[in-house]
Formats: C-alpha cells, structure tokens, sequence
C-alpha cells in the first residue's frame, strides 16, 4: 500500500520572469506561458485518480491547480493550505536578486550558501531565521496529510506548492539531511514524485521515486548552469532484474527490454552534447553506455572497476523466495538496516559506497565547465552516489529509486566549495508515463 504524493512546483510566474523574490507577496501571478506550463501538468496526469489535492492558497499556486485539474473530471475540490504558503523573505520581498546583492551582501551570500542560517527582520522590529520556520510549516502540514490519508490504502496525492516549501517538505520527509534544500532543484511546473509506505516502528518510510522531472512541459533536460553536468544513467533491464534475481556481480547481459530502454535514452538525450564517458567495466552498463552514445566511435567510454555493483556473495544468482530459506534474518536486515548487513561471502553498503564515492569525486573533479559526462553504472552504486549528494548516510538507500535506464542529472558547481546539485533524478519518462514502471527485481 502506497500514499503516492505528486509535488508540483507553480507554473512561471510574473515575479519569476522579472526575477524578483516572491516570498509571500501575492502580487505575482502566472504569465502565459506559466498557464501553458500547468496545463502541460494536467495533460501528464491524465488517467491518473487523485485522492486529494492541496495547494497554497497565493494566486500563481492557486491557479496553477485549477489548471492542472480544468480538463480532470471528478477531480477532488481543491483545499487550500496556509501551510503551504512560500518562504517568508520579510524586507527582500518584492525586489530583484540584484538589488539584494547590492543592499544585504552579506545576507545575500548566507542565503545562497548556508539559508538555514539566514535571519532577516520583521516589519515590527523582530528577527526571524526564514528557512527553520518553513521547515516547522513543512512538519506540520506533513502531520496533517498523514493524519487525513490511510497509509493501509493505495492514494494519490497532489500538492502544489513553491519551490522552498517543496523543497523543506522532501528534506522533512529525508529527516532534513545537512544543507538539504541546496542540494536539489525544482523547475517551474515541475513533477517530482515520492512514495509513502506503512512501517510499524516509524510509521511510514520513503522513496524518492523522481525529483525535478520537467519533461512534460520540454522533452528535454534542464538547462545546464555554468559548471560541468554528469547524466548518471542505469543500466537498462536484463532477464535477472524481470525474475527479481540478486545478480550483483554475476555478468548478466542486457535483454531485448534492456535494449530498448537504452535506446529510448538515446533519444531522450540526442540533443545532449556529451563529451566524456565512464561506466562500471561490467557487460550491461557498457552496453547501454554504447548503446546511449550511439557509436560514436570518437568518445572513449572509460571502464571504472569502483563502478561495478555491489557483490552480493552466496545470494548471487538466487531469487529473494531462495535466500529466504538459508538466510531469513540477514533478508530482513538488509531490507531494514542495509548499513547492517556483510552479505555472506560478498561486500557491505559501506564497501560499496566507499569506493564508488571515490570514483564519483574523481570523475567529478576531472571534469572542466564546459564537459557534460555519461556515467552509467547500477542500482545499488546510483543509490549510494545519490545518497551521499544529498548529505544522506548508507542506511538511506532504500529512500532513492533507480529505474532499468533511468535518467538522472547533477551539476557540478564551478566553484570548489559549493554544493554539487541533482537537478533531477530518476527521469522515466522517455520509458512511458511520468511514473516509473521499470522492473522492481533485485539489486
């Protein structure tokens, strides 16, 4: 049973065209194109049965839902949530990032590089730290949203919002990780997706199924900033990933699925200029990787051995019904406590997550601003580089979703001390649909 919640960032508004800060001001509305964008929303979730849907009630979220809804029939009414009400900058409301630069320097770089420890001034003279009240706003309506869905029943849930809000509601469901709100990004009229699932000792764990994904509005990426990008792909499926066999190390090709799913990211990438190529030196992640590059027989594609995945020992080969039976306690750990876990003659997360960060910092570092980066490589290595961008340890690897040629982009920042930032992740949409419906067999 599943609470599916869709995050749905505004359409572009008129203080975002301006580049104006928004904050709480309600004066700024959707422009056109922010309409188009909403509509382009509803077109996506077509088919889909909404349970609920809330939204903050300033104008360019409020419209923004109505649009998305205008062509769903038997759409749930719309409830409007003050506590989905955008960040409250105080005195920087209203004015460009320029000016603010210019009038608060110093603020101005707080914001940018640490925000939770931002405090600004209130008109009546008191102070206030924006980002920790958002984060309380972000806990309280998640409170509410649990109290008001049965976790025991399959729901879909939309929520559209801001972007600090959305922000503060996926780091408060992660157990807001250090410096979390900067390590992502979200688009105008942006899908990201995240899964809710009944647990008796915490109540609900969470998948980050997609973040970011904008490809229903463009089918395409988006725009790189002014450091290197690195597209961190998965190997598409083989016959072991359909059966939900553990196959670790064993060398498993790509079945015809697996093809076509490399292929379908070829042509989601197509207008993609990449000009570097690494991937694990195992068979089916370098297929993809040549499959996705297309032959271009000019771009050397690197094998990195850190790459591969991780070695699950006497469980490799085996379906879960098979080490049930010689291993049940160890299965259930590694579903709970990965981190826990040496699989029996093979590695532990921590092994893998080690030398595959290594590898992930060195090609990182390699990179000029200029470079865009192929990486392709496995689930449980995806998950560990993904964990440790968003300030996540080895135990959350059950939170990131990694699809059979998924699609996932992070940028690096061109100056050494900033953040790198996952602009989107688990991107399917290239296999069909904006869920991810890739096989769920083992690692």
């Amino acid at each position: 049973m599943t609470l599916r919640l869709l995050l749905i960032r505004h359409g572009l508004s008129s203080f975002n065209r301006e580049n104006r800060i928004q904050g709480r001001n309600d004066l700024s509305k959707l422009t056109d194109e922010g309409i188009t964008q909403a509509n382009r929303v509803g077109k996506a979730l077509e088919g889909v049965k909404l349970s609920a849907v809330y939204s903050s009630p300033l104008q360019r979220a409020a419209e923004t839902a109505r649009e998305v809804l205008r062509e769903k029939s038997n759409a749930p009414e719309i409830s409007f949530e003050k506590d989905l009400l955008e960040v409250d900058l105080a005195q920087w409301t209203g004015m460009t990032k320029m000016e603010i630069k210019e009038k608060y320097p110093e603020e101005s770089l707080t914001w940018r590089k640490n925000p939770n420890n931002l405090i600004l001034q209130k008109s009546d003279g008191t102070t206030f730290k924006p980002i920790e009240s958002l984060f309380t706003q972000a806990e309280r309506f998640l409170k509410k949203l649990i109290e008001n869905h049965n976790l025991e029943e399959d729901n879909t849930v939309l929520i559209v919002g801001h972007n600090a809000i959305l922000r503060c509601l996926i780091m408060q469901l992660l157990n807001k990780p250090l410096q979390g709100i900067r390590r992502i990004k979200l688009d105008n009229a942006s899908i990201s997706i995240l899964n809710l699932k009944p647990n008796k000792k915490q109540r609900y764990t969470v998948q980050i199924e997609s973040l970011n994904s904008t490809t229903h509005i463009k089918n395409q990426l988006p725009k790189k900033g002014q450091g290197a990008r690195i597209i961190l792909v998965r190997h598409g499926e083989t016959n072991w990933n359909k059966e939900g066999r553990f196959q670790g190390q064993i060398d498993i090709p790509l079945n015809s699925n697996g093809k076509t799913q490399a292929m379908a990211a070829r042509s989601f990438l197509q207008t993609v200029s990449i000009n570097k190529a690494f991937s694990s030196s195992m068979a089916r992640p370098l297929e993809t990787a040549k499959i996705i590059l297309n032959g271009q027989t000019n771009l050397k594609i690197f094998l990195e051995k850190e790459l591969i995945e991780i070695n699950h020992g006497d469980w490799e080969g085996k379906l879960e019904s098979e080490i049930k039976e010689h291993w049940d306690s160890l299965l259930e750990l590694w579903k709970k406590s990965p981190h826990k876990v040496q699989m029996p003659n093979g590695e532990s997360i921590h092994e893998v997550w080690n030398r595959a960060i290594h590898c992930w910092e060195r090609i990182a570092n390699s990179l000029s601003s200029n470079d865009t980066a192929l990486v392709v490589a496995h689930d449980a290595v995806n998950k560990t580089i993904l964990c440790n961008l968003l300030g996540l340890q080895p135990e959350n690897i059950w939170l990131i979703k990694q699809g059979n040629g998924g699609v996932t982009v992070v940028d690096i920042p061109p100056e050494n001390d900033d953040l790198s930032l996952i602009t989107c992740m688990n991107i399917t949409s290239h296999l069909g649909g904006i869920f991810d419906k890739t096989a769920h067999g083992a690692l």
